[in-house]
């Protein structure tokens, strides 16, 4: 589903990607981990062609992203393919950016009849739901403002799964929400990993979390793929050092 080839990210001198190689099978829960700046988002961020790569190849669903082909040739992607790939793709950011004059339900609804072309009625219907779904149903018509953050969180879920992505990235979608709503928006990602096929990338530094929702787990430093394994050799015995050093600060386990 999604495939890195020597993939590189340089913002000026500040290499960000380093000949990066990952592979992401169809249907596949990834949990993306490490220290700050070493690359994590910035992979989300190429996926959702909200940053261009400075080297090698990125394909979903064995198709480029940031290529395409004009009579046999390679060329730069235009604007219409970007925006074809990214079409079956979702992303929740950290921050909720839903529509502050609209309510809910109409957060979810207007997307897909502006972007997709879905009758309003079918549009309502589906937003109402995936409201249901992630524990919402009875604030239909609440503003983002009458919302908790972790309400509001759980709206821009759902309007990420309106648009049917085959593919959904999450970017440390609980740091910017009191520790208290952390569990209400991490049990909605669980509920997703356990009941869909939807490929899923989240980046976190949520580790129990992490070891609950992944089939794999990575540790990057420096724009490089350091240690991946399943959650329980990654939690339990991590066979790097760095990586052992990492996760010293969030589990007493690791020794």
């Amino acid at each position: 589903m999604i495939e890195f080839r020597d993939v590189s990210k340089s913002f000026g001198s500040l290499k960000v990607l380093d000949d990066l190689n990952l592979h992401v099978s169809a249907g596949e829960k990834l949990a993306l981990i490490g220290p700050s700046g070493s690359g994590k988002t910035t992979i989300l961020r190429i996926l959702m062609t909200l940053e261009d790569i400075s080297g090698g190849e990125v394909l979903l669903d064995g198709e480029p992203l940031w290529h395409e082909l004009r009579d046999g040739k390679k060329v730069r992607a235009s604007e219409k393919h970007l925006r074809k790939m990214r079409s079956g793709v979702g992303m929740v950011f950290q921050q909720f950016n839903l529509f502050p004059h609209l309510t809910a339900i109409e957060n979810i609804e207007q997307p897909q009849v502006l972007i997709r072309r879905t009758p309003k009625a079918e549009a309502r219907d589906k937003a109402s739901d995936l409201l249901a779904m992630v524990g919402l149903s009875d604030k239909h018509s609440h503003y983002p403002h009458q919302l908790s953050g972790g309400q509001q969180q759980r709206v821009a879920i759902a309007r990420a799964l309106a648009m049917d992505p085959k593919i959904m990235l999450f970017d440390e979608v609980t740091s910017a929400l009191d520790p208290e709503l952390v569990e209400e928006v991490l049990e909605v990602l669980r509920k997703l990993a356990h009941e869909t096929d939807t490929t899923m990338l989240t980046v976190t530094h949520e580790m129990n979390f992490a070891r609950d929702f992944a089939d794999r787990v990575l540790f990057f430093e420096k724009g490089k793929i350091v240690e991946s394994g399943a959650p329980e050799q990654i939690f339990t015995d991590p066979k790097e050092e760095r990586t052992r050093s990492f996760l010293r600060n969030f589990l007493s386990n690791i020794t």
